[in-house]
């Protein structure tokens, strides 16, 4: 008999995962990108370049530099910031991490522990929220319309907070295409939020990872920007879904006292060195003409959802037309349960996430769900989203198309 390890594992596990399975042919989840659109021939070269002049620095950790990352990667990012996001800033102030997940959880685990409590927007990034809830963190939802955070009813929730004794470690915000609603805060949002934040002596946490997929309108400056020598606002950003989801290369930006404690449990030994430097040397000559096009692409992607669910479901469901990235959110009438229809629409090659894990109250966010643009073609949108309406038809007795 073999011996049962199961019996050591420590309390406290999240749920097992499943073995892992390919795509079905509908699949609507996750943050997978188009694949036509990765670089794969510009990265290949860059490959090259960058081994052939400096491959044998592979031979030591970070490269033979600092813990902060690649020297010319933390450099384009701040030519990056500085020239599309309005915010300049110093290499100094950049740490290079695997994934804007491993930045989360080192922004987590600088600021949080068991019992504090943290406000993220009312619909969000469904990875934040089973962070926190590992963590033992209480997490409040701030109300959002078409424009992110109303920060009036934000402004009430902090005051109610206070007068409980109270104070939130931070209010985490993806303020640029949100995610999953694909909203812009605008400019004077932002620093109304920013001047809350600064009032009631609780952190910004900025997450940017899909602005630079905006193809509607101007980007705003971040709220970072807008703070000065502030202190107040912890930036982080990706390549995952501007270049690939797969390199595995996100970055965080935040004064050194805030970087110090974050080098402390960032104890990978360095990101992936390779990833960083064909980033770097492919981005530095090619990254503005890469994202028009992936833009251009995800645009054209993202109106053929659209008209496939005006189509297929009519005034069933409702959504506000994302400014950019790659989901649209959902909404569905009273009683309907996105999350009790998973099941008989994985049964037909159908994946979607439901709302109720991207909403800080699962209750509200019931009736609502998120589709994935990114990665599907567009006669593959069509038929997923009209097959989608039938589960949704069948099952819940909801009556569909124009």
């Amino acid at each position: 008999m073999s011996f049962d390890t199961t019996s050591l594992f420590r309390a406290g596990l999240p749920p097992a995962e499943q073995p892992w399975a390919p795509a079905p042919r509908f699949s609507f989840v996750g943050g997978n990108n188009d694949a036509d659109n990765v670089p794969f021939g510009g990265l290949a070269e860059a490959a090259v370049a960058v081994l052939r002049r400096e491959g044998t620095s592979l031979a030591t950790y970070n490269l033979g530099g600092g813990p902060q990352g690649y020297d010319p990667l933390r450099e384009f990012i701040c030519h990056k910031l500085g020239a599309r996001a309005h915010m300049p800033c110093d290499p100094g102030q950049v740490l290079v991490t695997s994934g804007s997940l491993q930045a989360l959880d080192l922004v987590n685990g600088v600021f949080l522990e068991p019992g504090d409590t943290a406000i993220v927007e009312q619909a969000t990034y469904g990875g934040m929220l089973s962070r926190l809830a590992r963590l033992g963190v209480e997490v409040l939802g701030a109300e959002l319309d078409d424009h992110g955070i109303r920060t009036d009813a934000l402004a009430e929730q902090l005051t109610a907070l206070a007068a409980a004794g109270k104070r939130p470690k931070y209010i985490y915000t993806i303020p640029t295409v949100q995610n999953p609603t694909g909203t812009v805060m605008p400019l004077e949002r932002r620093r109304e939020l920013l001047e809350l934040a600064r009032a009631h002596g609780v952190l910004i946490f900025e997450d940017d990872c899909y602005a630079d997929l905006l193809w509607s309108g101007d980007r705003p400056p971040t709220i970072r920007s807008l703070d000065g020598d502030g202190g107040h606002v912890v930036y982080c950003g990706s390549f995952s879904k501007s270049i690939a989801p797969a390199l595995r290369v996100g970055y965080i930006v935040a004064d050194w006292p805030v970087l110090a404690r974050m080098l402390a449990l960032k104890t990978d030994a360095g990101s992936g060195a390779l990833e960083q430097m064909v980033l770097a040397e492919y981005a530095g000559s090619h990254f503005d003409s890469h994202v028009d096009q992936l833009r251009s692409v995800l645009r054209a992607k993202c109106e053929a959802m659209t008209a496939a669910v005006d189509d297929s479901f009519g005034e069933a469901a409702t959504y506000v037309a994302p400014r950019g990235g790659i989901f649209l959110w959902l909404a569905f009438p009273d009683g309907i349960d996105t999350g009790a229809l998973a099941g008989p629409a994985a049964a037909e090659g159908i994946e979607f996430n439901p709302g109720a894990g991207w909403s800080a109250d699962p209750a509200w966010g019931r009736t609502r769900l998120r589709l994935c643009f990114g990665a599907p073609s567009h006669e593959t949108i069509r038929e997923g989203v009209a097959a989608l309406a039938g589960v949704f038809a069948r099952e819940a007795g909801l009556g569909v198309g124009r």
